[in-house]
Protein backbone atom coordinates (compact mmCIF):
# COMPACT_ATOMS: atom_id res chain seq x y z
CA UNK A 1 0.00 0.00 0.00
CA UNK A 2 1.59 3.28 -0.79
CA UNK A 3 2.99 5.41 2.11
CA UNK A 4 1.70 8.69 3.10
CA UNK A 5 4.82 10.98 3.19
CA UNK A 6 5.63 14.50 5.55
CA UNK A 7 8.49 16.09 4.34
CA UNK A 8 11.01 17.62 7.11
CA UNK A 9 13.87 18.53 4.39
CA UNK A 10 17.32 18.90 6.23
CA UNK A 11 19.97 20.87 5.22
CA UNK A 12 23.66 20.49 5.79
CA UNK A 13 27.11 22.86 4.69
CA UNK A 14 30.22 22.24 3.94
CA UNK A 15 32.69 24.61 5.38
CA UNK A 16 33.43 25.15 1.84
CA UNK A 17 30.44 25.67 1.14
CA UNK A 18 29.12 21.88 0.19
CA UNK A 19 25.64 21.25 1.04
CA UNK A 20 23.68 18.45 1.53
CA UNK A 21 20.02 18.45 1.13
CA UNK A 22 18.14 15.49 2.73
CA UNK A 23 14.50 15.30 2.99
CA UNK A 24 12.56 12.69 5.76
CA UNK A 25 9.13 11.04 4.53
CA UNK A 26 7.39 9.80 7.32
CA UNK A 27 4.46 7.42 7.55
CA UNK A 28 1.86 8.98 9.45
CA UNK A 29 -0.86 7.05 11.78
CA UNK A 30 -4.27 7.70 10.08
CA UNK A 31 -5.49 9.10 13.72
CA UNK A 32 -8.46 10.71 14.80
CA UNK A 33 -7.52 12.71 17.73
CA UNK A 34 -4.81 10.81 19.29
CA UNK A 35 -3.83 11.52 23.02
CA UNK A 36 -0.73 11.57 25.12
CA UNK A 37 -0.50 9.18 27.68
CA UNK A 38 -2.08 11.01 30.93
CA UNK A 39 -0.64 10.24 34.32
CA UNK A 40 -4.08 9.99 36.23
CA UNK A 41 -4.48 6.87 38.19
CA UNK A 42 -5.98 3.83 36.34
CA UNK A 43 -9.76 3.44 36.66
CA UNK A 44 -11.00 0.30 38.34
CA UNK A 45 -11.97 -1.44 34.72
CA UNK A 46 -10.05 -1.10 31.57
CA UNK A 47 -11.35 -0.54 27.69
CA UNK A 48 -11.61 -4.16 27.27
CA UNK A 49 -15.40 -4.31 26.70
CA UNK A 50 -14.64 -1.44 24.09
CA UNK A 51 -13.93 -4.00 22.00
CA UNK A 52 -16.74 -6.34 22.81
CA UNK A 53 -19.36 -3.31 21.88
CA UNK A 54 -17.31 -2.24 18.59
CA UNK A 55 -18.07 -5.96 17.29
CA UNK A 56 -21.35 -5.85 18.29
CA UNK A 57 -22.11 -2.74 16.36
CA UNK A 58 -20.41 -3.91 13.73
CA UNK A 59 -22.67 -7.63 13.54
CA UNK A 60 -25.89 -5.24 13.98
CA UNK A 61 -25.22 -1.89 13.28
CA UNK A 62 -28.39 -0.75 12.00
CA UNK A 63 -27.19 2.70 10.91
CA UNK A 64 -24.11 5.23 10.36
CA UNK A 65 -24.34 9.33 10.32
CA UNK A 66 -28.52 8.48 9.57
CA UNK A 67 -28.39 5.82 7.29
CA UNK A 68 -28.88 2.53 6.87
CA UNK A 69 -25.75 0.17 7.59
CA UNK A 70 -25.12 -3.50 6.44
CA UNK A 71 -23.49 -5.63 9.00
CA UNK A 72 -19.74 -6.44 8.67
CA UNK A 73 -17.54 -9.39 9.83
CA UNK A 74 -16.82 -9.24 13.85
CA UNK A 75 -12.92 -7.91 14.55
CA UNK A 76 -10.46 -9.75 16.48
CA UNK A 77 -8.98 -9.01 19.42
CA UNK A 78 -5.10 -8.83 19.31
CA UNK A 79 -3.23 -8.06 22.55
CA UNK A 80 -0.40 -6.13 20.66
CA UNK A 81 -3.27 -3.45 19.84
CA UNK A 82 -4.10 -3.26 23.27
CA UNK A 83 -0.62 -2.61 24.44
CA UNK A 84 1.30 0.07 21.92
CA UNK A 85 0.47 3.94 23.17
CA UNK A 86 -0.77 6.05 20.16
CA UNK A 87 1.05 9.94 21.43
CA UNK A 88 0.73 13.07 18.93
CA UNK A 89 3.01 12.52 16.28
CA UNK A 90 3.41 8.60 16.40
CA UNK A 91 4.10 6.66 13.61
CA UNK A 92 1.36 4.26 14.15
CA UNK A 93 2.55 1.13 12.06
CA UNK A 94 6.03 1.71 13.21
CA UNK A 95 4.94 1.45 17.21
CA UNK A 96 2.59 -1.23 16.38
CA UNK A 97 5.54 -3.41 14.54
CA UNK A 98 8.00 -2.51 17.76
CA UNK A 99 4.79 -4.13 19.77
CA UNK A 100 5.39 -7.33 17.61
CA UNK A 101 2.31 -6.83 15.18
CA UNK A 102 3.39 -5.89 11.29
CA UNK A 103 0.34 -3.64 10.39
CA UNK A 104 -0.86 -3.23 6.31
CA UNK A 105 -2.77 -0.68 7.55
CA UNK A 106 -4.00 0.71 10.53
CA UNK A 107 -5.77 3.58 12.47
CA UNK A 108 -6.43 5.48 16.39
CA UNK A 109 -9.92 7.08 17.61
CA UNK A 110 -9.96 8.57 20.53
CA UNK A 111 -12.85 9.97 22.85
CA UNK A 112 -12.04 12.18 25.79
CA UNK A 113 -14.67 12.23 28.46
CA UNK A 114 -17.05 9.30 29.05
CA UNK A 115 -16.83 7.70 31.81
CA UNK A 116 -17.60 3.61 31.20
CA UNK A 117 -17.33 2.14 28.42
CA UNK A 118 -20.86 2.43 26.66
CA UNK A 119 -20.56 6.42 26.45
CA UNK A 120 -17.55 6.06 24.77
CA UNK A 121 -18.62 3.62 22.67
CA UNK A 122 -21.96 6.13 21.42
CA UNK A 123 -19.35 8.84 21.55
CA UNK A 124 -17.47 6.86 19.17
CA UNK A 125 -20.35 5.66 16.84
CA UNK A 126 -21.51 9.12 16.45
CA UNK A 127 -18.04 10.51 15.16
CA UNK A 128 -16.65 7.19 13.78
CA UNK A 129 -19.26 5.13 12.80
CA UNK A 130 -17.52 4.54 9.29
CA UNK A 131 -14.31 3.86 10.64
CA UNK A 132 -15.72 1.22 12.91
CA UNK A 133 -17.83 -0.52 9.61
CA UNK A 134 -14.44 -0.10 7.73
CA UNK A 135 -14.26 -3.72 6.10
CA UNK A 136 -10.23 -3.27 5.18
CA UNK A 137 -9.33 -3.85 9.06
CA UNK A 138 -9.59 -7.47 10.80
CA UNK A 139 -7.95 -6.79 14.58
CA UNK A 140 -8.80 -4.47 17.44
CA UNK A 141 -7.60 -3.06 20.44
CA UNK A 142 -8.41 -0.47 23.02
CA UNK A 143 -6.86 0.68 26.24
CA UNK A 144 -8.33 3.48 28.50
CA UNK A 145 -6.24 6.64 30.25
CA UNK A 146 -8.08 8.72 32.73
CA UNK A 147 -11.18 9.29 30.95
CA UNK A 148 -9.20 8.98 27.45
CA UNK A 149 -10.63 5.92 25.17
CA UNK A 150 -8.81 4.49 22.61
CA UNK A 151 -9.53 2.46 20.03
CA UNK A 152 -7.11 0.73 17.20
CA UNK A 153 -8.21 -1.00 13.80
CA UNK A 154 -5.70 -2.69 12.06
CA UNK A 155 -5.14 -5.55 9.54
CA UNK A 156 -2.08 -7.52 9.36
CA UNK A 157 0.84 -6.95 6.55
CA UNK A 158 0.38 -9.93 4.50
CA UNK A 159 3.67 -12.26 4.10
CA UNK A 160 6.85 -10.83 2.55
CA UNK A 161 7.37 -12.62 -0.87
CA UNK A 162 10.97 -12.88 -0.30
CA UNK A 163 11.71 -15.58 -3.11
CA UNK A 164 10.56 -13.12 -5.64
CA UNK A 165 12.12 -10.27 -3.76
CA UNK A 166 15.08 -8.65 -5.75
CA UNK A 167 18.46 -8.99 -4.84
CA UNK A 168 19.26 -5.40 -3.14
CA UNK A 169 21.67 -4.32 -6.26
CA UNK A 170 18.73 -5.23 -8.63
CA UNK A 171 15.95 -3.10 -7.01
CA UNK A 172 18.69 -0.32 -6.82
CA UNK A 173 19.05 0.16 -10.00
CA UNK A 174 15.37 -0.15 -10.38
CA UNK A 175 15.34 2.75 -8.09
CA UNK A 176 17.60 4.29 -10.14
CA UNK A 177 15.81 3.46 -13.74
CA UNK A 178 12.72 5.26 -12.24
CA UNK A 179 14.54 8.38 -10.78
CA UNK A 180 15.70 9.41 -14.42
CA UNK A 181 12.89 8.29 -16.40
CA UNK A 182 11.52 11.09 -14.13
CA UNK A 183 14.33 13.47 -14.54
CA UNK A 184 13.83 12.87 -18.17
CA UNK A 185 10.60 15.48 -18.18
CA UNK A 186 9.94 18.65 -15.98
CA UNK A 187 8.37 18.37 -13.02
CA UNK A 188 6.32 20.05 -10.49
CA UNK A 189 7.50 19.29 -6.64
CA UNK A 190 4.61 20.88 -4.86
CA UNK A 191 4.40 24.21 -5.54
CA UNK A 192 8.20 24.51 -7.45
CA UNK A 193 8.58 23.84 -11.12
CA UNK A 194 11.85 21.67 -12.27
CA UNK A 195 12.70 21.04 -15.78
CA UNK A 196 14.33 18.62 -17.09
CA UNK A 197 17.52 16.85 -15.37
CA UNK A 198 20.71 14.77 -17.24
CA UNK A 199 20.55 11.35 -16.01
CA UNK A 200 22.02 9.93 -12.41
CA UNK A 201 24.65 7.51 -12.95
CA UNK A 202 25.27 4.41 -10.24
CA UNK A 203 27.57 4.75 -7.80
CA UNK A 204 28.80 1.84 -5.60
CA UNK A 205 29.72 3.26 -2.59
CA UNK A 206 26.69 5.40 -2.49
CA UNK A 207 24.75 1.93 -2.76
CA UNK A 208 26.90 0.67 0.14
CA UNK A 209 25.87 3.37 2.28
CA UNK A 210 22.11 2.92 1.42
CA UNK A 211 22.56 -0.36 2.10
CA UNK A 212 24.22 0.25 5.49
CA UNK A 213 21.12 2.90 6.66
CA UNK A 214 18.04 0.47 4.86
CA UNK A 215 19.43 -2.82 7.49
CA UNK A 216 20.10 -0.63 10.11
CA UNK A 217 17.20 0.70 10.19
CA UNK A 218 15.33 -2.51 9.60
CA UNK A 219 17.57 -4.01 12.46
CA UNK A 220 17.24 -1.72 15.08
CA UNK A 221 13.33 -0.60 14.15
CA UNK A 222 13.87 3.13 13.94
CA UNK A 223 12.91 5.49 10.90
CA UNK A 224 15.24 8.61 10.06
CA UNK A 225 18.19 9.92 8.66
CA UNK A 226 20.28 9.86 12.07
CA UNK A 227 21.57 6.54 12.86
CA UNK A 228 21.08 5.04 15.71
CA UNK A 229 25.29 5.27 16.00
CA UNK A 230 24.41 8.87 15.56
CA UNK A 231 25.75 9.34 12.02
CA UNK A 232 23.74 11.51 9.18
CA UNK A 233 23.84 10.45 5.54
CA UNK A 234 27.06 12.82 4.33
CA UNK A 235 28.80 10.57 7.24
CA UNK A 236 27.59 7.39 6.08
CA UNK A 237 28.85 8.51 2.49
CA UNK A 238 32.27 9.76 3.46
CA UNK A 239 32.43 6.16 5.43
CA UNK A 240 31.76 4.70 2.32
CA UNK A 241 34.63 6.11 0.53
CA UNK A 242 32.30 8.76 -1.37
CA UNK A 243 34.77 12.14 -1.19
CA UNK A 244 31.39 14.42 -1.93
CA UNK A 245 30.57 18.11 -2.72
CA UNK A 246 26.70 17.69 -2.11
CA UNK A 247 24.94 14.69 0.16
CA UNK A 248 21.14 13.99 -0.63
CA UNK A 249 18.89 11.63 1.24
CA UNK A 250 15.60 9.85 1.06
CA UNK A 251 14.16 7.02 3.15
CA UNK A 252 10.43 5.45 3.15
CA UNK A 253 9.46 2.34 4.74
CA UNK A 254 6.14 -0.05 3.85
CA UNK A 255 6.71 0.10 0.28
CA UNK A 256 6.82 -3.50 -1.40
CA UNK A 257 8.54 -2.56 -4.32
CA UNK A 258 11.27 -0.30 -5.88
CA UNK A 259 8.33 1.44 -8.08
CA UNK A 260 6.01 2.15 -5.33
CA UNK A 261 9.39 3.52 -3.39
CA UNK A 262 9.96 5.70 -6.38
CA UNK A 263 6.53 6.40 -6.88
CA UNK A 264 6.09 7.84 -3.12
CA UNK A 265 8.84 10.11 -2.95
CA UNK A 266 8.19 11.77 -6.11
CA UNK A 267 4.31 12.29 -4.60
CA UNK A 268 5.97 14.29 -1.97
CA UNK A 269 7.66 17.80 -2.71
CA UNK A 270 10.88 17.78 -0.73
CA UNK A 271 11.81 14.12 -2.08
CA UNK A 272 10.42 15.00 -5.46
CA UNK A 273 12.65 18.18 -5.32
CA UNK A 274 15.83 15.44 -4.27
CA UNK A 275 14.81 14.03 -7.04
CA UNK A 276 14.48 16.49 -9.48
CA UNK A 277 18.09 18.23 -8.52
CA UNK A 278 20.33 19.02 -11.44
CA UNK A 279 23.03 19.44 -8.66
CA UNK A 280 23.15 15.18 -7.81
CA UNK A 281 24.78 13.31 -10.40
CA UNK A 282 25.28 10.61 -8.72
CA UNK A 283 22.96 8.10 -6.94
CA UNK A 284 22.78 4.52 -4.92
CA UNK A 285 19.71 2.83 -3.44
CA UNK A 286 19.05 -0.45 -1.30
CA UNK A 287 16.46 -1.66 1.19
CA UNK A 288 16.51 -3.64 4.39
CA UNK A 289 13.81 -5.58 5.55
CA UNK A 290 12.93 -6.81 9.43
CA UNK A 291 14.51 -9.71 10.95
CA UNK A 292 10.69 -11.44 10.69
CA UNK A 293 10.51 -11.43 6.88
CA UNK A 294 6.45 -12.29 7.70
CA UNK A 295 5.85 -8.57 8.81
CA UNK A 296 6.63 -7.24 4.78
CA UNK A 297 8.32 -3.75 6.46
CA UNK A 298 10.74 -3.22 4.04
CA UNK A 299 12.86 0.41 4.54
CA UNK A 300 14.56 1.92 1.65
CA UNK A 301 17.17 4.45 1.32
CA UNK A 302 18.44 6.45 -1.43
CA UNK A 303 21.67 8.84 -1.76
CA UNK A 304 22.40 11.25 -4.01
CA UNK A 305 25.71 12.72 -4.27
CA UNK A 306 28.26 15.22 -6.34
CA UNK A 307 31.37 14.18 -6.11
CA UNK A 308 34.21 16.92 -5.47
Amino acid sequence: MPTTFLTLPFLARRPAHAAGSLALPLLLALAACPGMASARPAPAYGAEPLTTLVNDYRIAPGSCRGRAAAPVAPLTAHPALSQVRIGAGTFIELALQQAGYAAERAVSVSVNGPHTPADAMAVLQEKYCSTLLDTHFSAVGSYREGNEWTLILARPAPPLPSETFPDWLEAGRAILAGVNAARASARSCGTRQFPAAPPVTWNPQLGEAALYHSRDMAARRYFGHKAKDGSMPADRATRAGYTWQRVGENIAFGQSTPDEAVAGWLDSPGHCANIMNPGFTEMGAAYGVAAEKRSGIVYWTQVFGHPR
